[in-house]
């Protein structure tokens, strides 16, 4: 048992608690957010080192063994999602220093950015299905105070439909731990995988394994993905990054955690299902990427490609894809974030969001220009930045397994993305200036330094490959072989 393991949830939420208190403590809240993010990551960096030397760390909480109690488990999968969590919400909240506006931070932003914190990581953590629940309320609660912070008429409009989205997946959510508690007694996860195991994932079962499915895929935009659009370009630039970055993960994450522990034994159902709705995903989400002339749509689009990919790497089911998969994962939440910020910068600078309103910005803003250049790149999975090996490595487990159709659909959509993302650059940063530098608002350097920090880590990701190779590794090995987290949470007390 490792106490450290409930920490990283625990310190976000004794920060929002402390900041709703001292609510007109602006500055105060502006440290205490970094503070806490740093700990976070801290704390996160141990806990990785730990389970790299020690094995996966467990804390049953109340001292009550599971499956009777609350259990939080940090295997390396989950960790490193933590990690990456945390370091892009460094990015966000720095951004958001200089450009949230002290309405919004005297209604309790940096509170609610932390709340939504500790949701994400209570998610990656849990060791329990009806806690993960909990975690993902915790979570969506605090994004619906996000969304709609400012009252904008496009945040309410779009804010009732991701409220309405969400409490249907949360019904379904519900009711399918109902019926899986029914089945087999348990809610535990890894007693779950001893049980669905011990059965035989008959027709019962495979029934609640496709709600489950239809539950998390509307949770992370796979395939039903008609919400996320104006949701995520409602908010404002370091909102909409956070949840571009996060938001989708935390169902990506539950996809993976239920489809490789509890839900395995009938891949020829479930994974096939799963490989169907990832193509569609990426074909979908990458014509409506090139269709618009809209910024914000156009990047929107582009996170429903990437969890398309990601679950792609899912149902193909073999270790080089599970592998490639993680570090698509990481290298998403990174660039997702980079790239919401950058597209908000733009539209911050020039006033407009349609691509035939700007243009030839890289003459006033070169670092601002190239930079998004680089996350480009990046997206399309061109060596050596972060998106390469994923790409690589999914699609050469497509290719062993005989998914050619599936690796056709992620090779064609990483050519759309490219496309989608030189048309902002051709249209916003090349060719002829249409607005004079004195026409645009001033580049604060609070929103350009977290653009670099995060251009230069998806450079830094891509170059230091094999130095988090084993690590990755290690979290592919744990979802390939569910032994390993059943005998650490029930086992190893």
């Amino acid at each position: 048992m490792n106490n450290l393991v409930i920490f990283p949830m625990l310190i976000p939420v004794i920060a929002g608690l402390i900041m709703i208190v001292f609510r007109h403590q602006i500055k105060f809240q502006k440290v205490l957010s970094i503070v806490s993010v740093l700990a976070i990551a801290g704390v996160t960096g141990v806990l990785i080192q730990q389970v790299n030397v020690e094995g996966i760390q467990t804390i049953y909480l109340g001292g009550w063994e599971p499956p009777f109690g609350i259990v939080f488990v940090g295997d390396m999968f989950a960790l490193i999602l933590v990690l990456t969590s945390a370091i892009v919400a460094i990015a966000c909240l720095f951004y958001a220093f200089s450009s949230i506006g002290k309405k919004r931070e005297t209604f309790y932003f940096y509170a609610f950015v932390q709340f939504l914190l500790a949701g994400v990581i209570g998610s990656f953590l849990t060791g329990d299905l009806f806690n993960l629940f909990v975690c993902f309320e915790v979570m969506l609660l605090a994004s619906y105070v996000l969304i709609a912070l400012g009252g904008e008429k496009i945040q309410l409009r779009e804010s009732l439909k991701y409220v309405l989205i969400n409490v249907l997946s949360s019904m379904l959510f519900l009711i399918s731990a109902g019926f899986l508690y029914g089945a087999v007694g348990t809610l535990n996860m890894a007693q779950l995988a001893e049980r669905v195991a011990e059965a035989g994932q008959g027709g019962i079962l495979t029934t609640i394994a496709i709600l489950f499915l239809i539950v998390f895929g509307l949770k992370s935009a796979l395939f039903l993905f008609f919400w996320l659009p104006g949701a995520y370009g409602a908010p404002p630039t370091a909102v909409a990054a956070l949840f571009g970055a996060l938001l989708t993960k935390v169902g990506i994450y539950a996809l993976f955690r239920t489809f490789t522990l509890i839900f395995p034994h009938e891949p020829g159902i479930t994974h096939s299902l799963l490989g169907i709705m990832a193509g569609a995903t990426m074909l979908l989400g990458a014509i409506g990427a090139i269709a618009y002339q809209d910024i914000k749509r156009i990047v929107s689009y582009n996170v429903i490609v990437a969890v398309g990919f990601i679950i792609a790497g899912l149902a193909i089911f073999t270790m080089p894809s599970i592998e490639g998969a993680i570090y698509y994962l990481i290298h998403d939440m990174i660039a997702k974030a980079l790239l919401f910020l950058l597209a908000g910068t733009v539209i911050y600078l020039t006033g407009q969001k349609w691509l035939k309103e700007v243009g030839g910005l890289i003459r006033h803003f070169p670092v601002l220009g190239w930079t998004f250049f680089i996350v480009v790149l990046a997206l399309a999975g061109i060596p050596p930045l972060s998106g390469f090996i994923g790409k690589v490595l999914v699609t050469q487990g497509a290719i062993m397994e005989g998914s050619y159709v599936l690796a056709a659909i992620a090779l064609g959509s990483s050519i759309l993305v490219l496309y989608s993302l030189l048309k902002i650059f051709k249209n916003s940063f090349w060719g002829e200036a249409i607005m004079g530098k004195e026409e645009m608002e001033p580049l604060k350097m609070g929103m350009l330094i977290p653009c670099v920090f995060l251009a230069a880590l998806s450079l830094a990701f891509g170059l230091g490959i094999e130095g988090i190779s084993g690590y990755v590794t290690e979290a592919a090995e744990t979802l390939m072989d569910p032994s390993k987290y059943i005998d650490a949470v029930l086992y190893n007390q």
